[in-house]
């Protein structure tokens, strides 16, 4: 009897042990978000990479006020809110200056392609997203993508389309994105989509490039860089990208 009570005993002990470390973790982790709660509330924002748009416009997006807490905020909420609101932003990067300070980061897109539609053009960035429409007219001084039709088209959404453009519209996204990273896209006149063969884009106005479908994009746009870099500065013409790691120029005549 006696040793069970000594067992009871031990046991007891451990239990309060155990309840007292856990009330004293969340009596540590309560004053640590009553100090950030305290202490680090916003003072100042800031705003960096916006052209297009005013530091008050992008704020105003954000839906940060000064006043906030610098920790407590989601971040990804605030910059899901930039990005939802301001067509022309391709991404935003939110960050922290303690003691006060919010940063905001835009990257603005710079260069679009139009599609033509529902007698007005769309424009689309590099990442895919609808920034604006613009008048048919308008549309010249773009890159027309020619070959797709768009499924219910809204500003500041993703492209889609429906099943019978879905290949299309799927190879139109990567395109778009590759030559964006690759810094290509203010080079290209036309992407012309209508051939099932072949997808055909227009470069540096002097080439007609020609690419397989179901090639794989990243590679192709790197083999015709370090083709056209061979190439005289006077010289136009084909670039045929649809044999597997050969290429064919055909001079313009």
């Amino acid at each position: 009897m006696a040793r069970q009570r000594r067992r009871n005993r031990r046991s007891s002990r451990g239990r309060f042990s155990f309840l007292y470390r856990l009330l004293t973790f969340v009596v540590i982790c309560g004053a640590i978000v009553a100090a950030l709660a305290l202490f680090f509330k916003v003072e100042k924002i800031q705003v960096e990479g916006a052209e297009r748009y005013t530091p008050e416009e992008v704020i105003a997006a954000s839906g940060v006020s000064v006043g906030d807490n610098l920790f407590l905020m989601d971040k990804y909420e605030v910059a899901a809110r930039i990005h939802g609101a301001l067509n022309y932003v391709e991404t935003v990067q939110i960050s922290r200056d303690l003691p006060s300070t919010l940063r905001i980061t835009v990257t603005e897109c710079q260069s679009t392609v139009a599609v033509e539609q529902d007698n007005m053009a769309w424009l689309i960035s590099g990442t895919g997203k609808i920034v604006d429409t613009v008048t048919i007219d308008g549309a010249r001084d773009y890159a027309l993508v020619t070959g797709l039709t768009l499924k219910k088209p809204q500003l500041g959404k993703t492209i889609e389309a429906d099943s019978d453009n879905e290949l299309a519209c799927r190879t139109l996204l990567k395109l778009l994105e590759l030559l964006y990273d690759k810094n290509m896209l203010s080079d290209i006149q036309t992407i012309r989509l209508e051939d099932a063969s072949h997808i055909t884009v227009r470069y540096l106005d002097r080439f007609t490039v020609v690419i397989p479908w179901n090639a794989d994009l990243n590679y192709k746009l790197d083999y015709l860089l370090a083709v056209v870099e061979k190439l005289e500065d006077n010289e136009r013409g084909t670039i045929n990208m649809t044999q597997d790691q050969k290429v064919s120029f055909i001079p313009e005549k």
